[in-house]
């Protein structure tokens, strides 16, 4: 059913001043009525302010609740150094050993510089202990801080052994290697961003002289199993985004966490790596010496406050 054009706009007519009257009454009630407030926000069982470390004190119930909830664990105190030893004393290279001329300590911290008229190549300070004694561990907590100017590249090692490996050899320019201060065995990598590769490094488990190469990427759970290749289990975030957390050219905090075939890499609070080594022989999987790298030219590392914990 069709209704005419002069049918349609007299309806139209008709309804206006009624429109009219209840958009009147609609204002002259928002005027007079204040908004309602909003209504407070839930707080959550687990965020009501309670001291956590009373909390962590009250026996829990069978479904492990204190006080009614479910406590949160603390956060680690990178500052904690209770159950630790300093392998830095803060002034000497004591219980260290490298390449003469590359090494020092400035300003509190051990320093390693490579320049043009002074390269240093690829080149490790090792920890030795007292006495030349070497400090080996396979299950450890280690802390340090540590950071790469102009350029470059770094990383700590840990597991790890020294010698020359079949086919290793000095790069163009760089000094002839001594098998002192060449170290194998995996490493906590860290980078300056000289190029889009070396911004990914930071924070991955790379496998420094030997055929594994890189066996975790930055955000990866890596699993390793006698006679096949490593498998991706799962991520901790995107390569990029963690990235952010990296501080370039100053100083960030490292803890690498290591037990049995499993070695956590912890970069600035940020889980960066994890591997799960279930091949008994592997090199990642055995006790080894710790050791500081300097690696590219021109550049410049620093590490201070480096505290370790054995398990083992």
């Amino acid at each position: 059913m069709r209704f005419s054009s002069d049918f349609a706009w007299a309806a139209v007519r008709r309804a206006l001043p009624l429109l009219a009257f209840a958009l009147a009454g609609a204002q002259c009630l928002s005027a007079q009525s204040p908004p309602s407030p909003a209504p407070a926000p839930a707080v959550a069982p687990q965020t009501q302010i309670q001291d956590q470390a009373d909390i962590w004190k009250v026996k829990p119930d069978i479904s492990g609740k204190r006080n009614g909830i479910f406590p949160e664990p603390e956060a680690m105190d990178f500052a904690d150094h209770a159950g630790y030893v300093s392998l830095f004393d803060g002034a000497t290279l004591t219980g260290w050993d490298g390449r003469p001329g590359v090494w020092s300590v400035e300003d509190g911290a051990i320093v390693g510089v490579s320049t043009k008229d002074k390269p240093a190549g690829n080149t490790f300070l090792v920890f030795n202990g007292a006495a030349g004694h070497g400090i080996a561990a396979k299950d450890f907590d280690l802390k340090l801080e540590i950071k790469v100017e102009w350029g470059g590249g770094s990383g700590v090692q840990y597991r790890s052994s020294t010698g020359i490996p079949p086919g290793r050899v000095a790069g163009k320019g760089e000094p002839p290697l001594d098998p002192r201060w060449v170290m194998i065995g995996p490493q906590a990598d860290f980078w300056y961003p000289v190029n889009e590769n070396a911004k990914q490094y930071s924070g991955q488990l790379y496998s420094q002289n030997t055929s594994l190469g890189i066996v975790a990427w930055r955000g990866q759970v890596v699993e390793s199993e006698p006679g096949k290749p490593p498998q991706l289990v799962g991520t901790m975030g995107d390569l990029a985004q963690l990235g952010t957390y990296v501080k370039d050219g100053e100083w960030n905090q490292y803890t690498i966490i290591a037990r049995g075939g499993v070695i956590l890499h912890i970069l600035n609070g940020r889980l960066m790596a994890v591997l799960v080594d279930d091949d008994p022989s592997s090199t990642n999987n055995v006790a080894g010496l710790f050791g500081l790298q300097i690696e590219g030219t021109p550049c410049k590392v620093s590490f201070r406050n480096l505290w370790l914990r054995k398990i083992d």
